[in-house]
């Protein structure tokens, strides 16, 4: 299971219709949080996920439609004693109000929450489903962004091992120690590429944005702003619904996942509009509660 669960896609103000932020990702075992904004522990429950299943929580920056529903989701995670441990992802910059939020009310603190701070030019780290890696962006105040990359695998060739004659329990053999005889793993399978996702939150065009969606089969990516008030979004650090499908296309992005919109603009088929010019491949308009598939490989 490959998923996207959107949990809220409004920006600064939430409206009737749209949450504050909150995304999970499911990939495979891997269940990542990211940006739990206000309301982000109801809005699990009205999509029916539970936290137990949480191994990861990502945050690109410390605005509260952001990082608010922290401190709920973290004392849920306590209150259901969710046995492993969960990792949180912050900009170290911000380790002031990490410490405020983690402890933000009197609870009993049961679980395991492990602070990994991202810090620097760059930050990666080994996960199960890949490497996760943080490139910090242009905002008002300290800010990352998130590439989570599959590491490419080899896939076997039918006709290519029928040629060398093997089979059975000599594929598994060559499949372990990469060479059987003369015969190397090489010679019989093909790349099998891996899956790349990228989450953007806010921010304005910079080098990362770039760096982070490239190539990646699913981009979520803000577009609080569209094109009519793009000195305003240059200002304030964000982007608008044509640059992030512009950002989309130039990366070759498979499928754009277009959120975080300003509560300013009533009709949210503007934003897909503005940006089917820029870029034809799939586009998403995400919507409070909507689950959007990984694409399937190539």
């Amino acid at each position: 299971m490959r998923e996207l669960v959107v949990l809220g896609t409004a920006s600064q103000v939430p409206t009737r219709h749209r949450n504050h932020n909150g995304y999970v990702l499911r990939w495979d075992d891997e269940v990542i949080l990211f940006d739990p904004g206000e309301g982000t522990q109801r809005q699990m429950l009205m999509a029916g996920l539970a936290v137990t299943p949480l191994r990861r929580i990502c945050i690109t920056h410390f605005h509260g439609d952001h990082s608010l529903g922290l401190p709920g989701v973290l004392q849920r995670i306590s209150l259901d004693k969710v046995p492993h441990p969960v990792t949180v992802h912050y900009p170290a910059a911000g380790q002031e109000f990490y410490d405020r939020l983690r402890h933000a009310t009197s609870y009993w603190d049961n679980a395991d929450i492990v602070a990994s701070p991202a810090d620097g030019a760059i930050f990666e780290t080994e996960t199960p489903a890949g490497r996760l890696t943080a490139l910090p962006l242009w905002h008002s105040l300290p800010t990352y962004g998130y590439r989570l990359t599959e590491p490419d695998t080899r896939r076997m060739v039918p006709a290519l091992l029928a040629e060398h004659g093997l089979a059975g329990p000599a594929v598994g053999e060559l499949q372990r120690t990469g060479r059987l005889g003369d015969v190397t793993l090489e010679q019989v399978s093909e790349v099998r590429r891996g899956q790349t996702f990228a989450f953007i939150m806010d921010t304005g065009l910079c080098d990362n944005v770039f760096a982070l969606a490239k190539d990646a089969d699913l981009l979520v990516i803000e577009s609080t702003f569209l094109q009519e008030d793009a000195v305003l979004a240059a200002q304030v650090g964000h982007l608008t619904a044509a640059q992030a499908a512009a950002i989309a296309r130039d990366c070759q992005v498979r499928t754009l996942v277009l959120t975080h919109f300003s509560q300013r603009y009533p009709d949210p088929a503007r934003f897909l509009a503005e940006a089917r010019p820029y870029f034809d491949g799939e586009i998403v308009l995400a919507e409070d509660l909507m689950r959007i598939p990984v694409p399937a490989r190539r």
